[in-house]
């Protein structure tokens, strides 16, 4: 089961990087697969996708590297250039607007309806991620507005940090989502104290680090993926508080998470 992993990587922070640069660097770390962004002022912007996209999935498939999923937005054009070349998920995640959380979830609801076919022409699946702050941060959260529909369609990507701030355990969160699990995130966070004992009250700061060192349990995440055969991809999102490890720091997290699975 573990040669059926395949490891990509959020290339975000490598965002002023040329693109043939950019590849060669991913293959490099060891990596066979990128999260893609689709962004302002990033390899490829969102008015062009549609030359974009295709010349980035080009190069990145000279050294070996496939876009497992981009970042970016759900209109039919970005929609469409992820078909063409073969991208199956656009990830996003789900912000709470100010009317609040139910009147937001009854929102997203009637755009994921008008979104549906649209997806289901193309072929190409929107990816929800958990995440943490005000947002749909829980794979309960998540399920309740994408069950309903088939996962080619609407899917998870499981963020096993962003769940751990969200309080829900793997064993349990991977049992929600798995009817449309077709993602998994790796990374981790530990909170910092922000003050000073002799402080009136404590504050505290999020912060990001690798595997092995955050909170977010890694050896229960790949255990029950293991036990129900994950396949891939798994994707490490290279986000770190200290932005100038990230390159020693992502190499860590993947020979981390090959330990994991393959031991």
């Amino acid at each position: 089961m573990s040669q059926a992993i395949r490891y990509a990587v959020f290339t975000k922070p490598w965002k002023t990087m040329p693109l043939p640069e950019l590849a060669a660097h991913i293959a490099d770390l060891g990596f066979t697969g990128v999260e893609f962004p689709i962004r302002p002022e990033f390899q490829v912007e969102p008015e062009n996708v549609t030359e974009g996209l295709p010349e980035a999935a080009r190069i990145f498939a000279d050294h070996g590297v496939t876009i497992e999923s981009i970042a970016g937005p759900t209109d039919e054009m970005t929609i469409a250039a992820c078909a063409e070349v073969g991208v199956p998920i656009i990830r996003i995640c789900l912000p709470i607007g100010p009317e609040g959380y139910l009147a937001t979830e009854a929102r997203y609801q009637r755009e994921f309806a008008e979104l549906a076919p649209v997806l289901a022409e193309y072929g190409v699946a929107v990816g929800i991620q958990n995440h943490c702050n005000n947002q749909v941060g829980s794979c309960l959260g998540v399920m309740r507005l994408i069950a309903d529909y088939p996962p080619e369609q609407f899917c998870m990507v499981w963020d096993a940090a962003h769940n751990v701030l969200a309080g829900e355990i793997p064993e349990q969160a991977i049992d929600i989502c798995w009817s449309h699990l077709r993602m998994v995130n790796l990374k981790s966070p530990w909170w910092m104290r922000a003050n000073g004992f002799e402080s009136a009250r404590a504050e505290w700061r999020l912060m990001w680090t690798t595997g092995r060192q955050g909170i977010a349990p890694w050896p229960r995440v790949v255990e029950q993926l293991k036990a129900r055969e994950w396949s891939g991809p798994v994707c490490l999102t290279a986000e770190y508080s200290d932005h100038d490890a990230v390159d020693r720091a992502v190499a860590d997290d993947i020979a981390y998470a090959r330990e994991l699975f393959e031991g």
